[in-house]
Parts: structure tokens; sequence; C-alpha cells
């Protein structure tokens, strides 16, 4: 079987208007160009798998949106109806940086029908593992409120979806965006069947959520990990969370499925992070969660892609992590690697994430 990559041109043309980067537009803002969250880092991403030929290896399909039934699994229906009917009218804003055009609401539940096909076609055995290419993001998203690029939440929409359908049992999420997956944490705060690890950058976004005490709630404690990443870490240090924390949290949960909230925003080069990731720190850890879905799960695995912000970076950070999913010889050598590798941190810096990570990691249980 091979990978299966889901995407749809239509998911690239969704549109956030009247902001100037992350502001709004007015008074001394000029306005600008709209938000990071633009269509170009994934288009790009695409163009670049076709160029290289890699994704003439991949079982290339698109989806249908997701249901109504589906999306009110996780959002109530007063949520879905207002973004409906803001949509209809032309567009609006209904959190917190989220603004959408007309038609916005159907591509963001094309953007989690891509990901809801996506774990189905795993799960079904039609395909070894499978990537999402949905736009706009998700993980930010919480069941009645947008935020942070995020209008539903892909990921959760997709878990509920298969597990109406029987489909599914204990699964894990493990999110390394930059971010803190908030919205994926809200929506199975309560849940043990569901495990999620949130590996971010401390108190970027959101500045009030992702500390390690939070565990999440009534039966579902223990159930949420998050770890922040103190500002500046790369490449060791990131590999270094996977050995220590990541790993640990999933062999012991042993997941059915592995579901990946898939951002590229901690690259060196990304406008909203401070990390020093490279394109290789995406493959390591691409590498190390397979080997765990092989392990544990028959090797079900999904990445759904989140955040990333450079235009120019984004490409090749994606083109690593699918080599690594599809097992492909295909190869687009990241342009910037030497420059990335000089910009590492230095050596004491790494020894002092590390033993950050290790204090996260008892505070966990781990």
């Amino acid at each position: 079987m091979t990978t299966a990559f889901f995407t749809d041109e239509r998911c690239f043309w969704h549109g956030g208007g009247n902001y100037a980067f992350t502001l709004p537009t007015g008074g001394l803002v000029q306005p600008g160009g709209g938000l990071p969250e633009s269509p170009e880092t994934k288009r790009r991403l695409r163009n670049l798998l076709e160029v290289t030929g890699l994704l003439r290896d991949l079982d290339v399909r698109s989806a249908p949106e997701a249901s109504w039934e589906e999306m009110s699994r996780v959002h109530p229906e007063s949520y879905l109806r207002a973004f409906k009917a803001a949509s209809d009218a032309g567009g609006g804003e209904l959190g917190l940086r989220t603004p959408f055009g007309r038609g916005g609401f159907e591509i963001a539940a094309l953007s989690a029908g891509l990901a809801t096909a996506a774990l189905r076609a795993v799960l079904a055995g039609e395909a070894a593992n499978a990537y999402a290419l949905s736009r706009p993001p998700g993980h930010h998203c919480l069941p009645d409120f947008p935020n942070g690029f995020c209008l539903l939440n892909n990921i959760g929409i997709a878990i509920r979806a298969a597990r109406a359908e029987g489909r599914i049992g204990p699964v894990a999420v493990v999110d390394w965006d930059v971010h803190h997956g908030n919205g994926t944490e809200a929506v199975f705060w309560d849940d043990p069947e569901v495990l999620t690890i949130s590996l971010h950058q401390d108190r970027n976004y959101p500045l009030d959520t992702g500390a390690v005490e939070a565990r999440g709630g009534g039966l579902g404690e223990g159930y949420n990990l998050n770890l922040p990443l103190p500002p500046g870490c790369g490449h060791v240090a990131y590999l270094h969370a996977f050995d220590r924390v990541v790993l640990p949290a999933l062999y012991r949960f042993r997941p059915e499925t592995i579901v990946v909230a898939c951002g590229y925003d901690a690259s060196a080069l990304d406008p909203l992070g401070r990390m020093l990731c490279t394109a290789e720190t995406f493959r390591a850890m691409t590498q190390a969660v397979k080997q765990a879905a092989a392990d544990l799960c028959g090797g079900r695995l999904v990445l759904v892609h989140e955040g990333g912000y450079s235009e120019v970076h984004v490409p090749f950070c994606g083109h690593a992590a699918i080599e690594e999913l599809a097992g492909s010889a295909i190869r687009a050598p990241d342009p910037l690697a030497t420059t990335l590798e000089k910009r590492q941190p230095a050596a004491s810096f790494d020894r002092f994430a590390q033993a950050w990570i290790d204090e996260a990691a008892v505070a966990l249980g781990l």
C-alpha cells in the first residue's frame, strides 16, 4: 500500500483579510496583505512534490466536505449556524484572528473533510498511512470559539467521525506545531480514549494555555500532556523531547492509531515562532512517530497539516516529512540546510533545554 495524500485546490482559496500580519487594520495600522496564514506555503509544498516527482509516488485524492452531522459532533449547532450565516452573507470574523470570505464555511468543511477522509483511508486499510494538506488549519479551534487562523477543529472532527462509525479505538494526537494545540486539548479534555500531546514554544500562542500542569479533566485526567519548550530550541532539543516525553507516552498509552497535528512553524525561518528546527528535524520526528505506529498500531498513522508560515522553508520541511512517511528515495535538498546548521543553538543551550525537558518529563510522570 502507498501513502494517501489528500488535497484540494479549493482549500487554497480560503482568504483572511482586514489584517496586517496579526494586527487588525485601522487607525495607525496600515492595511497589509492579510494574515500570515496564506495559501502559498501549502500550495508551494504541493508544487514541490510535483516538481520532484514525489507526488507521483503518492495516492493523490480529494474528499467531500465534512457533513453537518460530523461537524456537530465537535462544534455546537449555534456556532455552525452563525458561521454558515456569516459565510453566506459575504464573510466576517467570529473569533480571534479567524476572518473568512464568502464560502468560507464550505472551504473549512472541506479542510475537515480531507482530514476525515485521510483517517478513514488508513483505518479501512486502503493506505499504509496518509497526509491531509488541510487548509484552513484546525488545532486552535475550540468547540465554540475559532482562533489562531482555525475555523473548525479538523482532527477533532475526523476522530469523532471515525468513532461514530465504530472504526477507531484509543488514539493519540501528537502536535508538533510551534503553537499550543489548545483547541484539540479542549475537544478531548475529558476523554480517556484520546491521548493529546503538544510540543510548543512556551508562551507563544495562546499566551495563557499549554502549561505542563494542564493534564485533562474528569475521566480524561492524565491524558493531556503539554511540553512547553524554551524559545530558541532546535534539532537536538526537539529530538530529546521525543525521546524523553513523546515516545514514552505513546508506548505507555499504546494507541490503536496515531494522528499528528503537523505544523512546520518551528522552522528556523518562521515569522511566528522563535525555534530553530530544520527540515531534517521534521524528517526525524516523522521517522520516530512512524516507527512508533509500526510498533504499536500496525502502522496506522495520519499527518494533518496545521501551521507554518515561511513560504520558502515550509515546502522543504513538508517534503522531508512526506519523504519519510512514504518511504521514498526522492529528495528535495533543503537550500538552507548549511545556513541553518550553523545557526543551531550552542551546546550549552542544548544542555539547558534538555534539562528543561527532563524536568517537565518528571512532572508528567514519564
